[in-house]
């Protein structure tokens, strides 16, 4: 798997102070997507044990209070993505077990395959459903258009 950037501070894709990972690779080439760059699964740079370690680093670093991980892209639980993500969470949630995980998806919870519900059964709040422009809505929080559902899964 491949990603496209990771933010240590962030404070815009979702609650409080996070780290955020935007993943390479999406099929659903949404109309009107903001990033169109992550469409690409060789874009950006190969997700390693040195960048899951900078993570997790970065997560337990007592100077900045983090609330969690959030997961973009591109599509974390694009089948391709799945496979290196699945570790990576169970890692995160084991290593830092107070952080929460927000992902966004652009797969439908109710249609997720057993390979993305086992990674999903470690994500805090999910965020599913493809952008669609006809329904684009700046004014919500955390989703790009009214079609997305925020599933609070154990918060």
């Amino acid at each position: 798997m491949n990603y496209l950037q990771y933010y240590p501070v962030d404070v815009v894709n979702g609650e409080g102070t996070r780290c955020t990972l935007f993943v390479a690779g999406c099929t659903h080439a949404c109309r009107g997507c903001y990033n169109q760059a992550s469409w690409r699964f060789d874009a950006g740079l190969p997700f390693d044990e040195a960048m899951e370690q900078r993570i997790i680093d970065d997560l337990n670093d007592t100077r900045i209070r983090r609330q969690g991980l959030s997961l973009s892209g591109g599509d974390p639980l694009h089948p391709r993505n799945v496979t290196a993500l699945l570790p990576f969470v169970r890692k995160v949630k084991a290593l830092c077990p107070e952080k929460d995980i927000w992902l966004w998806t652009g797969y439908r919870f109710a249609e997720f395959s057993p390979e993305q519900r086992a990674l999903v059964d470690y994500v805090d709040v999910l965020i599913d459903g493809k952008f669609e422009q006809a329904q684009a809505d700046r004014t919500l929080r955390w989703r790009g258009s009214r079609n997305q559902v925020i599933y609070y899964l154990k918060v």
